[in-house]
């Protein structure tokens, strides 16, 4: 009997293990038998593919044994990013959604991410509720699936609709993309071979774009916006002398970013890059979210622009808690995601990429000299994490060590222990964070510091604890 349970953001799973047609099924019809209850189910749910090995097919199943519950499918039109979706599921005022994507994970990977009628994702009491119907199909057996996809699109009961051009419009709206374009600002976009593909064309079409195209495999890379998995982006960028780089990871819904002299500078930066724009240029109101992996000049920026913050575990899911309940002037996650009260509780990598390049074609800035200025005014800081791929033994060994207390981090004296998720030693000058991934047989450590030698001596300390 195969455990399914849904981690940070999602089921995920090895395609042709536990990722099969019989699984997603099982899933769908927990989904189905959640959602039937739903306020708003009358207008459907909507229905989506990334670029990802089968995902159209997964979608097309899904949607198969939900319509075949009695519940209408708005079943998205080719590949679609997950903020598409999101966006169709408010814009349909639609009960929920589902994106079959396994978002940043290594090639071989598939997922299923529900996302409630709010358009961001389901929030964890719905989860653990959908978890515990989901066992309860598991431990009974097969899902019969009455009709066929072309005959419940006959019944309207799959109707396919056109979700990027919804998206388009909305980005459109929102960001001002003549500024941009009149700016002449050189931008290179790192599509990853991701769901982002084909978008930037219509949006911006002066914009060069790497690796924009369909490739199911992503050429063996993990679609993730990580400095190692850029290289070519870096080094155009810093060829070819464009004033930034942007990235999204396999379902568009996270960014990173190259600034003019090729370095990568992740959402640790990206993060009060925006709201700095957000705060003192747009004037946006509200309140911050940042999960504890996020980098301390949040807090600096919150303290002094006297905003509310708060922090919370790593996952967006617990982001978009606050952002249906607050008005969040922005709300991020180290690993990319964000999210802000001008678009939807839900990350875009698209969106946000684009919202960057607005504000340095308002200020007339280079990247890297939006990232100096942050670090001028509120002090510079260096990052780095690992991804330890291990075994649940080892896993638990080490979080136990962690759980202990320990009284130093290597050479470093530990000041004080957070535990929020997972374990996160503040020392002087930095922090160490250590926690299990929620979608992948992974520990992560994640350090900050005021310098680049200590963020590597707080690493080289944990991977001694990992053995």
């Amino acid at each position: 009997m195969v455990e399914i349970k849904f981690g940070t953001d999602g089921w995920r799973g090895i395609i042709a293990e536990d990722y099969t047609f019989e699984n997603v099924e099982k899933v769908a019809l927990a989904f189905s038998k959640y959602y039937k209850q739903h306020a708003k189910v009358a207008n459907g749910v909507v229905i989506g593919g990334d670029a990802r090995f089968g995902s159209q097919d997964f979608a097309a199943r899904a949607a198969q044994v939900i319509a075949g519950q009695g519940i209408k499918v708005w079943l998205c039109e080719d590949v679609v990013s997950t903020p598409m979706v999101s966006l169709a599921i408010i814009k349909k005022k639609a009960a929920a959604g589902v994106m079959i994507t396994a978002s940043h994970n290594p090639p071989g990977w598939n997922g299923f991410k529900i996302k409630g009628d709010f358009g961001g994702s389901a929030l964890v009491s719905d989860i653990k509720k959908i978890e515990r119907i989901l066992a309860n199909i598991i431990a009974s057996g097969r899902v019969t699936k009455p009709k066929t996809v072309d005959e419940l699109k006959k019944l309207k009961m799959i109707v396919p609709f056109d979700a990027q051009s919804i998206y388009l419009a909305e980005i459109r709206k929102k960001i001002d993309l003549d500024l941009i374009r009149k700016s002449k600002m050189k931008i290179a976009y790192d599509v990853m071979y991701g769901a982002g593909y084909g978008v930037m064309a219509q949006l911006l079409p002066d914009v060069v774009c790497l690796h924009d195209e369909h490739n199911p495999g992503f050429k063996g890379v993990a679609p993730e916006p990580l400095a190692q998995n850029v290289p070519e982006l870096i080094e155009f960028v810093r060829k070819e002398k464009f004033d930034i780089g942007i990235i999204t990871d396999g379902d568009a819904d996270r960014l990173g970013a190259v600034d003019e002299h090729g370095t990568f500078l992740s959402t640790q930066v990206i993060i009060p890059i925006l709201l700095k724009y957000l705060h003192e240029y747009r004037k946006q109101k509200g309140c911050v979210v940042k999960t504890v992996s996020v980098s301390d000049l949040v807090s600096r920026m919150t303290e002094k622009y006297k905003l509310k913050l708060y922090q919370r575990p790593v996952g967006f899911k617990y982001v978009t808690e606050i952002m249906i309940t607050e008005k969040v002037l922005i709300g991020g996650e180290e690993s990319g995601g964000v999210g802000t009260s001008m678009h939807m509780p839900e990350r875009d990598g698209i969106f946000n990429c684009l919202l960057l390049c607005e504000y340095l074609a308002k200020r007339k800035l280079t990247l890297g000299q939006a990232a100096e200025e942050i670090y001028k005014e509120f002090g510079r800081v260096f990052y780095d994490r690992i991804d330890f791929r291990t075994t649940e033994a080892k896993k638990k060994a080490v979080l136990s060590a962690c759980d202990k207390g320990p009284k130093r981090i290597g050479q470093h004296a530990v000041l004080s222990t957070e535990t929020v998720d997972g374990y996160k030693f503040r020392v002087e000058g930095g922090w160490l964070l250590v926690r299990a991934s929620g979608t992948e047989p992974l520990l992560r450590f994640y350090a900050e510091a005021d310098s680049e030698h200590k963020v590597k001596t707080l690493l080289s300390a944990a991977m001694k604890l990992a053995g």
